[in-house]
């Protein structure tokens, strides 16, 4: 009824874009976010750790970064690492050295939130010792301690960067550290870290770097039209609750992540852009359904250099996998798409894309709860082997590389607004059709 409830005014604000990967990680995310940080204030990694490994590459540098936001090389824009992230002080401190070495004053445009929480040495020891236990069963840990630690903070035993202003600090540290050495001491394993005296320099150097209440100034920050991005990590394949358990990471990848890594409202996302390989790559164990045993496969491995950022470890590849891809953007919201590595095709006369699965006889376009057994249904589209390396516009596109973005489009229902023909940053075309 009208009358009963009085008319509110409501201040628009500005909302938080998100970026995510939505393979199994790898999609190029650290490059993507590198060209779009001169349009934000705010680059804010909401969740994973040092077992993310975002490359960029510009002006003849080649830079990995595992935990620092991929904006740090923008001398303007602030960079967040939010209360989602998991940090390992040790290479964390490499990170911040490598960076100085680059004339980047990290100190100047990083913050943490004082709610992320440390990778303790004895997080290593024990993901290692857990990984080694399942023997033919591993997940293909990258054997960060990121699963331990991720398991404290849900058993409310972790450790956050806020305690290092504690005075009571080096109890906690200790406490928890004897926690796992009990473990270790169960499971037949060696209980004393051989890095502690590196973890605590690594302390020092998070010491330099301002600690704040991370979930207040974001918000604030939206507030007065500060224009923000949050940088995922992984893939949303990868995601705890809807990848390809158990062989996932331990945190929400997907865009609602973003909410619960940085502390913002759902109503407060913005865009969400995806980031797909023009084919898929898979690091560790898993079902891939798409993945080629063959030469092609090879081939793929060797024009797109897959090998693991973090673990330097060969990339599993195979074929475009639309039901995948379908899943990923529904379960994030995907609004504008970001298509990586469509140079590395360059070499096929014919692509393939997974347009459907055969599951136990029957045909299906969807995800399904396992994807073990699902076998891959092929659509055969033409190859674009004049090149697709160099190009500095959409116009310059050779017209199978045109047609391959159209009917991913058509089947995906979302525009491809950039197109990523090679690492550097200026190996991008934004194309204007999908923007809105």
């Amino acid at each position: 009824m009208k009358g009963l409830v009085p008319e509110l005014i409501i201040k628009e604000e500005m909302q938080a874009d998100v970026l995510l990967g939505l393979q199994w990680g790898d999609e190029g995310k650290g490059k993507v976010v590198d060209v779009l940080t001169p349009d934000y204030d705010i680059i804010a990694r909401f969740q994973g750790g040092p077992n993310a490994g975002h490359t960029l590459e510009f002006e003849g540098i080649k830079h990995v970064l595992h935990t620092i936001p991929s904006g740090i090389f923008r001398a303007n824009t602030m960079n967040l690492i939010g209360n989602g992230v998991v940090i390992d002080p040790i290479i964390f401190k490499r990170e911040v050295d490598e960076l100085s070495e680059l004339n980047v004053s990290v100190e100047n445009i990083l913050l943490i939130s004082k709610k992320a929480h440390l990778i303790l040495p004895t997080h290593r020891m024990l993901d290692a010792a857990s990984e080694a236990a399942k023997g033919k069963q591993k997940i293909g840990s990258t054997l960060k301690g990121i699963g331990p630690t991720y398991m404290d903070k849900t058993g409310r035993n972790g450790l956050r960067i806020g305690d290092i202003e504690s005075p009571e600090f080096q109890q906690k540290y200790t406490a928890l550290k004897e926690k796992h050495q009990r473990i270790l001491e169960q499971m037949g394993y060696e209980t004393e870290p051989s890095d502690e005296d590196a973890w605590f320099e690594g302390i020092e150097v998070i010491r330099a770097i301002p600690r704040i209440e991370s979930e207040h100034y974001i918000n604030k920050k939206l507030k007065n039209n500060g224009r923000v991005l949050a940088e995922g990590a992984q893939g949303a394949l990868l995601d705890i609750d809807f990848g390809s358990y158990p062989f996932v990471t331990s945190s929400n990848t997907i865009c609602a992540g973003a909410c619960t890594g940085l502390g913002i409202a759902p109503s407060a996302i913005g865009k969400v852009i995806g980031i797909s390989k023009a084919y898929c790559t898979r690091v560790g164990s898993g079902p891939f359904p798409t993945e080629l045993h063959d030469a092609d496969g090879d081939l793929m491995r060797k024009e797109g250099n897959e090998f693991g950022a973090t673990t330097g470890r060969p990339r599993r590849c195979g074929w475009l996998d639309l039901p995948a891809l379908k899943y990923s953007i529904m379960i994030n919201g995907v609004t504008h798409l970001v298509l990586t590595k469509a140079d590395v095709l360059n070499v096929f006369d014919e692509i393939k894309v997974c347009t459907h699965y055969k599951v136990n006889g029957e045909l299906t376009p969807d995800m399904p709860f396992d994807i073990t057994n699902a076998e891959p249904v092929y659509k055969t589209l033409p190859g674009w082997k004049e090149g697709a390396a160099g190009m500095e516009n959409a116009m310059e596109m050779p017209k199978a590389l045109e047609d391959y973005i159209a009917y991913l489009e058509n089947e995906l229902q979302v525009p491809i607004w950039i197109v990523s023909l090679g690492p550097d940053r200026e190996q991008t075309i934004i194309r204007e059709v999908a923007m809105a």
